[in-house]
């Protein structure tokens, strides 16, 4: 799951680079997939109706930047939800604290960016949202993939707006 500008930089910094390429990236078979499709204004309103409806212990919130997931959290905090983001901005010892806190109960709600993500390993977490579709099918993929491990089902719920319909 290698960006393309990281790509692209590895062949011009590297001599004779050799790419290794499993297969491509599938979704789990165990995990629902729900859309709804819904005004950028209105997402944060539906978010929160849909994380109180379905009474979601563990969620796990991808956005597509820095500034968004550190607001959607605020935003969550602020409301009375016990959240935290895991973002590029936060030294490593934050973005631990709060993967800690998320994975012991602490925080119900961890609102993350795909770079921060990367390689989290979360046991039987049954839901992922995206707040914000990625624009790159392999990372829709990938922040799935955090729920549905280990043969258990899980869920993945996308807010989608119409400035996102292409992706």
């Amino acid at each position: 799951t290698m960006p393309r500008e990281i790509r692209h930089l590895a062949e011009n910094i590297l001599t004779n680079p050799v790419t290794v390429q499993i297969n491509h990236t599938q979704p789990v078979l165990s995990i629902s997939h729900v859309l709804f499709q819904v005004a950028k204004a209105r997402k944060t309103s539906l978010l929160k109706s849909i994380i109180q409806e379905k009474e979601m212990a563990s969620t796990l919130i991808f956005t597509r930047t820095k500034h968004k997931a550190k607001s959607l959290a605020l935003h969550l905090q602020k409301e009375g939800y016990s959240a935290a983001s895991i973002q590029g901005n936060l030294s490593q010892q934050k973005r631990q604290q709060a993967l800690n806190g998320f994975k012991d109960g602490t925080f119900k709600i961890l609102v993350a960016t795909d770079i921060a993500a990367r390689g989290l390993d979360i046991p039987l977490l049954p839901h992922v949202i995206n707040f914000e579709l990625p624009n790159v099918p392999e990372d829709y993929v990938h922040r799935i993939g955090r729920t549905g491990r280990a043969g258990a089902s899980g869920e993945a719920i996308s807010l989608v707006c119409s400035e996102e319909t292409e992706y």
